[in-house]
């Protein structure tokens, strides 16, 4: 049971792998891949502990809502709720959909303290999984593509995206040390291991 209805703003970033890529010709190390955000969307909702770790959102084009996960209108499934802001706090899950930035609410509308939501569709698709595409984080089994000045960015290993797969993720590691002779690329995956070993496909 809530004992209040509670509303916050909520920022969707889901962040999509961006890259540095070198010239084919540059004799120096594999380059390292950093993500980069999506632009934001705005979204709100209620509930005593707003989205809180096992509890529901519904989906809309502009905005999220705190609904109950036995509920028709439930679409996604928060796995892990974190205070603060996303890039300083806890990485989420790596299979994780997509992330929801929790605005800070002051007293009067129910005192919500910013953090961020790490969120999975309760059904397919979930572009989270390992080649799938998407998903905030980079992982082990993720396909990138170059999309030139140096750049590349993750897409569908099975090749159904827009883009073809380039590079995929074969290893994390701790160190580019421990990548096999073969890396081409070195992918910062936002987590521990923090290296991952890209090989071409």
């Amino acid at each position: 049971m809530r004992d209040g209805a509670w509303t916050g703003w909520l920022v969707l970033a889901a962040l999509l792998t961006g890259c540095q890529a070198a010239a084919d010709d540059d004799p120096s190390p594999p380059p390292t891949a950093t993500p980069t955000p999506r632009a934001p969307t705005v979204v709100s909702g209620f509930g005593r502990v707003f989205l809180d770790a096992g509890e529901c959102s519904s989906f809309g084009t502009t905005s999220f809502t705190e609904v109950p996960c036995a509920g028709e209108r439930a679409a996604a499934r928060v796995t892990a709720r974190h205070d603060g802001k996303a890039g300083t706090g806890p990485p989420c899950p790596p299979t994780t959909d997509f992330v929801l930035h929790i605005g800070e609410q002051p007293a009067e509308h129910g005192a919500i303290a910013q953090g961020y939501a790490c969120m999975r569709n309760l059904q397919p698709p979930h572009p989270g999984d390992p080649g799938a595409g998407g998903g905030p984080r980079t992982i082990v089994g993720d396909c990138v593509h170059g999309t030139g000045n140096g750049q590349v960015r993750e897409t569908a290993c099975d090749g159904s995206g827009t883009h073809a797969p380039q590079y995929e993720v074969a290893k994390a590691v701790d160190t580019r040390a421990n990548c096999p002779a073969s890396t081409a690329l070195y992918v910062q995956l936002g987590g521990s291991p923090a290296v991952g070993c890209a090989r071409p496909v």
